[in-house]
């Protein structure tokens, strides 16, 4: 957590530009920002599940365009 006091006869936008510079420093901003759309790691057996539905669907397609279904 970053802290800033305000020294004696500070301005206020002297104190936030000095907060400012403190917080890009400190890569706070630079971290929540990666994280903001982070995906959680989904499971190995998740992973197979959906590895075979996407053959099973391939398997349709290519079954489809061989009958005429498809072009």
């Amino acid at each position: 957590m970053i802290e800033v006091q305000k020294k004696e006869r500070e301005t206020s936008a002297s104190l936030l530009r000095r907060f400012s510079r403190r917080v890009q420093q400190s890569n706070i901003l630079r971290y929540a920002r990666a994280k903001r759309f982070n995906k959680r790691v989904k499971s190995s057996l998740q992973t197979k599940i959906d590895a075979l539905k996407r053959v099973k669907k391939q398997r349709r397609m290519q079954y489809l365009k061989k009958i005429g279904k498809i072009d």
